[in-house]
């Protein structure tokens, strides 16, 4: 027993799994394989600017400044702000669906232009007409531009560009004023936005840039500067409004005020603001310049309903039903008829007369003796119901009058 208990207390251990301190840094770098190849299998949708145009992570800055774009999206046929379909990113539930066989919508292509508030402009109304397939939205606005400096970047030259290229223009928006309140240079002279000389050079350079689309026979709207928060670029941005509105007046263009959509009652600016559902939530960022993605498709919203109409112009007229449904006559031989059954009588409806019947005014009299109404005499002989009859029989006579058989008050018996 004793040599037992020995052998028990001092037989070597079973064998026990041995611990790889690796397998959580193995665990988690196949786990991070597999995410990267998940990643690499998806694609995602173009940037969502929310604050201070910053690109999400994996996206590049392509091209011209503005232009955000997914490197996997890029590709020579695909136009620029158009998404690719996809297996993970179908068509929104609204987006109407083409028959097989069915010729599809002749694209309608909107080109957005002006400055940074313009690139937000752009991106609501790429999430406005997400459910028109056949509808491309062109981000053709640039940062930091403007009307004032074209030695940066000159905006009438941009636009006879971009008529006089490849790609179609069915439309344009222009949206722009967040820059240029600031000196305008003349030759060697700089001149100060409140000088009328000043008005007048930027009224002419506005009205070049609308020109252009009017020339070419392309539609444009031009989008009034919306609130800032800062009180003195308001008030200039009110003054260059009234240029683009007399602008667009000339070059037969329309015009869409967003004033009243970003002030509180009192026409001050509002950070938070009810967006197109009606919610509250906030519509700009924190600079007070730039808009949030709910403010954007606030700002599309006055732009959307303008665009639209355009759209039902530019839409090709429908077929007539007869060359729809009419098949050829050479092909197809007409069918054998049977014999038509007899026609049933036509139901003639008179007409329904122009005038009423005629009631003559000088007709027979309804009342007796032709009297309407006329004072009782005492001469006269008493008649059952008239009112001196029932004055005499209640109050001199004290008698009640008699009820009518089967009214409540009626207490002859037998009943």
């Amino acid at each position: 027993l004793t040599g037992a208990l020995a052998a028990a207390l001092f037989a070597p251990a079973p064998a026990q799994a041995q611990i790889d301190d690796s397998s959580a840094a193995t665990y988690w770098r196949r786990e991070r394989e597999r995410m990267e190849a998940r990643q690499r299998s998806l694609v995602q949708r173009p940037t969502r600017m929310i604050r201070g145009l910053a690109p999400r992570q994996g996206f590049a800055r392509e091209g011209e400044p503005g232009a955000w774009r997914n490197p996997a999206l890029a590709r020579p046929d695909a136009h620029e702000g158009a998404p690719r379909p996809s297996a993970t990113h179908a068509a929104p539930s609204g987006a109407a669906e083409t028959a097989p066989g069915a010729p599809a919508a002749p694209a309608f292509t909107i080109a957005v232009l002006g400055d940074n508030v313009g690139l937000f402009l752009a991106q609501g109304l790429q999430e406005a007409f997400a459910d028109r397939a056949h509808v491309v939205i062109l981000r053709k606005a640039r940062e930091n531009t403007g009307l004032a400096r074209d030695d940066y970047y000159d905006w009438p030259k941009a636009a006879r560009e971009l008529l006089a290229g490849p790609q179609k223009i069915d439309a344009a928006v222009m949206l722009v004023g967040s820059n240029d309140r600031q000196p305008l240079r003349e030759g060697a002279q700089s001149l100060d936005p409140r000088a009328p000389r000043w008005r007048e050079i930027y009224a002419a350079r506005a009205q070049a840039f609308a020109d252009a689309f009017r020339d070419k026979g392309v539609p444009l709207v031009w989008v009034g500067a919306p609130v800032m928060q800062n009180e003195r670029l308001s008030a200039g941005l009110l003054e260059l409004n009234e240029i683009y509105r007399e602008t667009a007046e000339r070059a037969g263009a329309g015009f869409v005020d967003t004033w009243e959509g970003f002030v509180d009652e009192r026409h001050r600016f509002k950070m938070f603001g009810p967006d197109v559902n009606g919610l509250t939530t906030r519509l700009r960022a924190s600079d007070g310049v730039h808009f949030t993605r709910a403010g954007a498709r606030k700002l599309a919203y006055f732009t959307e309903g303008d665009l639209r109409r355009l759209m039902e112009r530019a839409a090709p007229a429908p077929a007539a039903p007869e060359a729809i449904l009419a098949p050829p006559a050479a092909t197809t031989p007409e069918p054998l008829r049977a014999a038509a059954p007899p026609e049933a009588p036509a139901v003639v409806v008179p007409a329904r007369p122009d005038k009423g019947p005629v009631l003559p005014l000088t007709g027979a009299a309804l009342s007796p003796g032709g009297e309407l109404a006329r004072p009782l005499r005492a001469k006269d002989p008493l008649r059952e119901g008239d009112a001196r009859a029932i004055v005499e029989r209640r109050l001199l006579e004290r008698r009640a009058t008699e009820a009518p058989a089967g009214r409540a008050d009626d207490f002859s018996w037998p009943r």
